[in-house]
């Protein structure tokens, strides 16, 4: 049990022998530092079962905790705020009860309650970038996270791998390519692919600006300019299943899909099924018509089906046009069905996409529950900010983006550059040190990214972000080695530790923060937010650095406080290593 479960048990009972009185929650909060105290008990929150003067209701709950709790020490209550002082004898129990557990903090998945991550979901005419990684980043983690916290997790992607903009780069490689592929160029698949969709964009705009030039206007220009009508064309063609563009567009998406492999192995993310736009854009329309039984959509006169969200607070939302043809919506409620097909054990799905794309969650969500489909109150949308460079914005198609290969070996560039000044790499070998900037610079990225908010924008600086100190990936990183180093030069005596240990002062706030960790999985996987997991880190390695400074570890006076103090850094290690797994980034041993 934990501290809070052991007091909230006792502070009820008090509650109900002190004053008759019974208490459905009680708050509690970490106790300031100008007071003396572990934790604190919020007494206000209890005047809406409790009369009296809050000095005097925390004064009596205090005295009972007191005599009736082993647990507390001593207590003082300041405007309306009840401070418990804790024993030390709890502290080092609660060591002796993680300190061989490697996955503390962990809860054994249930295999019969199954979340579904989508994540990444990209197009393939290009190759990912910085929005892609923060994407994949995030999707990565929040998997990670609700695994941890006891539920069997599924990672999925869709691929947008048909369509006009698909089309685009497959005209343009027909026209310029001069039948050049990954292997005759040296290029990876979707960076070649990409380059094809940009050529496309800069002939169309030439072609546009002549129409103007002969007296068309933009609109007519842009409408008729031949390579767009071609492309079109060329779609029509697909959609006809025409051998010769099929064939095209299987051999470009492979070239595609090869390079996006690479990518996400580089990121260190992974999927366990992949769905594919081409396979699923037809899935919604027998729930259409299935809806359209119901009464949940309606029919147009000119043909088109329709739900009316208007008594909801929306619109109303298009689900098949009026040649029969369908829409994104259509698509995607018949994906989203089809996934609970597929794997009858998911009872929720959290779709991580960024937030341009708020208004259309809230829509398929709410039509997928008039639809009567139970799981559908279980759906999130994991709406997230845009990252920015200080350079400013990205546009694919002008070729103004942040390739996420190139942004990755820039990375570690960068942290070659830093590691060297600061000099600490000697006995590394060339390998080993490429390795270790790889290790740090994809840390600080992953890092720089997870510990903001979700829904914030972010300006990702990658200098700043390659800071040996401060709230970054790598201090975090050097911290665990640190910690590493004790431990290669101490023995580490995995046997029970005594209870009769008195604690510094420093060591006490080291073991509260380590025994925060379970509850953190909990709150970051309830709020799909990896960045309560990542700044828990940095309160971790703050403790322990201000723990290291002021407590003298392998010269300890006695050996059971050396053995005492080498087990608490073996287990703060250890959690540092389990929470940075949870964000995707590796612990080096040495740094």
């Amino acid at each position: 049990m934990t501290l809070q479960s052991i007091l909230e048990n006792h502070i009820k009972k008090a509650v109900l022998e002190l004053f008759s009185a019974e208490l459905p929650v009680v708050e509690f909060q970490a106790t300031r530092k100008e007071f003396s105290g572990d934790i604190t008990v919020v007494i206000f929150g209890m005047l809406r079962h409790v009369k009296g003067n809050p000095q005097v209701i925390g004064e009596k709950i205090g005295a009972y905790l007191q005599t009736e709790v082993n647990e507390v020490k001593a207590f003082n209550v300041i405007k309306g705020f009840l401070n418990l002082e804790i024993e030390d004898t709890y502290y080092v129990s609660f060591l002796n009860g993680i300190k061989n557990d490697l996955n503390f903090g962990f809860v054994e998945p249930d295999q019969h309650d199954a979340v579904m991550v989508e994540y990444s979901s990209p197009n393939t005419n290009k190759p990912l970038h910085l929005g892609h990684i923060r994407n994949n980043l995030l999707g990565y983690s929040v998997a990670e996270i609700i695994k941890a916290s006891g539920k069997k997790v599924y990672k999925t992607q869709i691929i947008n791998d048909r369509g006009i903009h698909i089309c685009k780069s497959m005209l343009a490689w027909q026209r310029f390519g001069n039948g050049e592929t990954p292997e005759s160029t040296g290029l990876k698949g979707d960076k070649l692919v990409g380059n094809y969709y940009v050529k496309f964009d800069q002939v169309y705009k030439k072609e546009v600006q002549n129409l103007i030039a002969q007296g068309k206007t933009e609109d007519e220009a842009k409408k008729e300019a031949p390579i767009l009508v071609d492309a079109q064309k060329m779609l029509l063609k697909w959609e006809a299943g025409d051998a010769e563009t099929v064939f095209l567009w299987k051999t470009m998406n492979q070239w595609v899909y090869n390079g996006f492999e690479v990518t996400y192995k580089n990121l260190g993310v992974d999927f366990d099924s992949y769905y594919y736009e081409s396979e699923t854009y037809l899935l919604g329309k027998e729930f259409v018509s299935e809806g359209l039984k119901s009464g949940v959509f309606y029919k147009k006169e000119d043909g088109s089906v329709w739900c009316d969200l208007t008594p909801d607070g929306l619109d109303e939302k298009i689900v098949l046009r009026s040649d029969g043809t369908a829409v994104y919506m259509t698509q995607d409620i018949g994906t989203a069905i089809q996934r609970i097909k597929d794997h009858p054990d998911v009872s929720g799905m959290v779709y991580t996409v960024g937030n341009e794309q708020d208004y259309h969650f809230k829509v398929l969500f709410l039509i997928l529950k008039k639809l009567g489909f139970e799981w559908a109150k279980n759906l999130f949308h994991l709406s997230y900010g845009m990252v920015d460079l200080p350079s400013g914005k990205m546009k694919s198609r002008e070729g103004t983006v942040v390739d996420a290969d190139d942004l990755i070996e820039e990375m570690a560039t960068t942290a070659a550059e830093i590691s060297e000044e600061l000099g600490k790499l000697e006995g590394y070998s060339q390998q080993e040190r490429q390795q270790l900037y790889k290790t740090i610079g994809l840390g600080a990225l992953k890092y720089y990214i997870l510990k903001v908010d979700p829904k914030k924008r972010i300006l990702f600086d990658p200098k700043e972000s390659i800071d040996f100190q401060g709230n970054t990936g790598p201090f975090i990183q050097y911290t665990y080695a640190r910690i590493q180093s004790i431990l290669r030069k101490a023995e580490l005596n995995s046997s029970f530790i005594e209870n009769d240990i008195v604690l510094h002062e420093k060591e006490k706030e080291l073991l509260k923060q380590l025994e925060l960790f379970p509850e953190i999985i909990q709150s970051s996987a309830q709020q799909y937010s990896p960045a309560l997991v990542a700044n828990y880190s940095y309160d971790l390695v703050k403790a322990f650095n201000t723990f290291y400074q002021n407590v003298s570890i392998l010269g300890a006076d006695l050996e059971t406080e050396k053995a005492f103090r080498v087990q608490l850094s073996h287990t703060v290690g250890n959690t540092i290593k389990n929470a940075c797994m949870l964000l995707g980034i590796e612990v080096p041993d040495r740094m």
